[in-house]
């Protein structure tokens, strides 16, 4: 088997010629005196929505299993506000049996093209039905129909099994709205602390740590 190409470490040429570009993307000093992590992740997805050439709000969710061992997988964000972050899936998947039992969380985005990341750790609470719904009635109808064929994260004998679920569930609702299963639901990661950081040449990343304190967020740098 031939290794996989892994990429040199940069020289002190391409850090020299990335130097300007990371500088002017990642060199904004106000960061470190906002008042909470929200308006500037906010920012900063919008950036993302502008230059990462799809699903700009993917983050990996770490939850932990059954057997204490973290569990990690790649899920969209779909709502973010002084709240938390709200995603959506189905509560009898492994992430959703997971959070069921270990309420707490963590997430990551990775911008590649802006050089940036966002950690977030934080508790997890369910979102109310009326949210669930107003989300679910916002999907395309073959999605609704999909997450009431799907029996997410069991086993799958084959392809024409899973093709049979959603004719089933596609005959079964045809002239109808399709509503929100029971098992569909979202969870919202209350955050304890959110990670900013930036790329900067020769490894010497910023790295901006906000943690809530009381009602208000406490902010400091850390090393890189």
């Amino acid at each position: 088997m031939t290794a996989p190409v892994i990429p040199p470490s940069p020289s002190r040429e391409d850090y020299a010629r990335d130097y300007a570009a990371a500088l002017a993307a990642n060199g904004d000093e106000t960061l470190i005196d906002r008042p909470d992590p929200f308006g500037p992740f906010i920012g900063w997805l919008e950036d993302a929505r502008r230059h990462e050439p799809n699903d700009a709000n993917a983050m990996s969710l770490a939850t932990i299993d059954a057997g204490d061992a973290p569990d990690c997988r790649i899920v969209l964000l779909k709502d973010v506000d002084a709240r938390g972050f709200t995603f959506y899936s189905n509560a009898e998947s492994a992430k959703g049996r997971q959070l069921a039992a270990h309420a707490s969380a963590a997430l990551v985005f990775h911008w590649k093209s802006l050089r940036r990341q966002v950690r977030v750790r934080g508790v997890v609470e369910p979102v109310s039905e009326a949210e669930a719904d107003a989300y679910f009635a916002t999907r395309a109808r073959e999605s609704r129909i999909g997450a009431w064929a799907s029996d997410q994260s069991r086993p799958l004998p084959d392809r024409a099994t899973l093709e049979t679920a959603v004719g089933r569930e596609t005959a079964r609702f045809e002239g109808e709205d399709v509503p929100r299963p029971e098992r569909w639901t979202g969870w919202r990661v209350v955050p304890s602390a959110v990670e900013f950081w930036r790329d900067r040449p020769f490894r010497l990343h910023d790295r901006i740590l906000f943690e809530r304190d009381g009602d208000g967020w406490a902010r400091r740098r850390l090393w890189p």
